[in-house]
Parts: C-alpha cells; structure tokens; sequence
C-alpha cells in the first residue's frame, strides 16, 4: 500500500465527468460572450463614427441592425435597441438576453446592456 501512487478509476471518472459538464457550459456560452464583444466594440466605434452623427434614430438603427448583421449577430433585432434625445445627444442603449439550452432541462440565461452617446450635430 505504501508503494501505490495515483487516483482510482472511480476518481478518474469523477474529474472526467467535471471536466466535461465544464467544458459543455464553456460551449455553450463562450459564443455568446464572443458576440457581446462585438456588440461592445460596435457601440465604442458607434459613438466615433461620422455616419451616425446628425443622422435620425430611424437612420441609427438601420446602421446598428446592418453592423449586427454583417458581425453575424441575428439574437438583437430592433426591438432591443433604444434611442432617447437629449439636448445635444442621443442616448443608444442596446439591452438583450440571449438564452439557450446546456444540458437536458438545464437552461441558461445571460443579460447585457451597452450605451453609446452620439452627438445631434
């Protein structure tokens, strides 16, 4: 008994079946923290752009939604974006909740918000 080193089969399958449920979530929800990325840089670059300064709200989401589309993003629609009007700017406010399955009845849920200020003229 002294001389024996290393784990058991039973210990071998417990780290595996770990292992694996981890790397099932990390599948699962790792694309949808990639997307979010985009969607981040997409609102930092929106608030430089000079294609959406003095443009309408109508005209900044049809921007937005094309961007989204050409990023492969089709989880936000016009629905989730926001234009308010401030005296001098535009408050752009994306809020979405993307959601999907993992395991079995096992479902996840994840929540972002993101803003861009965007100047009226």
């Amino acid at each position: 008994m002294k001389r024996q080193k290393g784990l058991t089969l039973i210990s071998w399958l417990a780290i595996i079946a770990v292992v694996l449920f981890n790397a099932i979530i990390a599948l699962n929800v790792v694309p949808v923290y990639l997307n979010d990325h985009s969607v981040k840089t997409l609102m930092q670059n929106l608030e430089n752009d000079s294609a959406v300064k003095g443009a309408t709200p109508k005209k900044i989401k049809q921007i937005i939604t094309k961007r989204l589309r050409i990023n492969n993003i089709y989880s936000i629609n016009k629905d989730h974006i926001t234009i308010k009007k401030y005296k001098d700017n535009y408050l752009i406010t994306i809020e979405y909740e993307p959601r999907g399955k993992l395991v079995g009845t096992l479902d996840y849920i994840v929540s972002f918000k993101h803003e861009a200020r965007i100047p009226i003229r």
